[in-house]
C-alpha cells in the first residue's frame, strides 16, 4: 500500500493532479492475493451515485470483503497504534472501473505494475482511511499511546494490513 504526502498533494493538485504526493513510500508484501483466490469474499459494490459515465458502467458491480487496519508507530515508541479499521467493500469505484479509468486516456499498463485503490473510508468516524479525516484536517489530535499526532512526523512508522474472514462449518 502506499502513503500519501498531503502536503505535496495539496500544492500539485491542481492542475497535476495528485503525482508526486503518491509516488513514494510504497513496499510491497512477499505475497500477492490474485483476484481468484479473493474470489469467496467477493460482494456488492456500493450503490454508485451519479450514476457512472458509460465507459465505467458495470454489469455486475463487486468489491471484496477484506478487513483493513492501519497502526502507526511513532517515531521513538517501541509499540504501535490502532488508528482506523475499516473494509474493502465500502471502496466506491471497483477494481475494474479504476484499471478502465486509468487507461481510458491510453496510458499504458504492465504486468507488474502497482497500483493503489486510494483512501478507503467506511462510514463511522473509526473508519476514516487517513490522517486528515481522523484528525479533521489537523485540527484534533489523535492518541497514540504516550504521545499524540494530528500529521506524520519524521520516524514514524505505518503498518497497512489486511485479512478476509474465513468461516468453517462443521457437519
Amino acid at each position: 500500500m502506499a502513503s500519501t504526502a498531503r502536503d505535496i498533494q495539496a500544492w500539485e493538485y491542481v492542475p497535476l493532479g495528485p503525482f508526486l504526493g503518491k509516488s513514494f513510500g510504497t513496499t510491497m508484501s512477499p505475497w500477492i492475493v490474485t483476484l481468484d483466490a479473493l474470489e469467496p469474499f467477493a460482494c456488492d459494490a456500493p450503490n454508485q451515485i451519479p450514476k457512472p459515465l458509460p465507459y465505467l458502467a458495470e454489469k455486475i458491480s463487486k468489491n471484496y470483503d477484506i478487513s483493513l487496519e492501519v497502526r502507526i508507530k511513532p517515531a521513538g515508541e517501541d509499540d504501535s497504534f490502532t488508528v482506523t479499521r475499516s473494509n474493502f467493500n465500502h471502496l466506491y469505484w471497483t477494481l475494474t472501473q479504476q484499471l478502465a479509468h486509468h487507461t481510458i486516456n491510453g496510458c499504458n499498463l504492465r504486468p507488474g505494475d502497482l497500483l493503489g485503490t486510494g483512501t478507503i473510508s467506511g462510514p463511522e468516524s473509526e473508519s476514516y482511511g487517513c490522517l486528515l479525516e481522523l484528525t479533521w484536517n489537523g485540527t484534533k489530535e489523535l492518541s497514540l499511546g504516550k504521545t499524540t499526532r494530528r500529521f506524520l512526523e519524521d520516524g514514524d512508522e505505518v503498518i497497512f494490513s489486511g485479512y478476509c474472514k474465513v468461516l468453517y462449518v462443521f457437519i
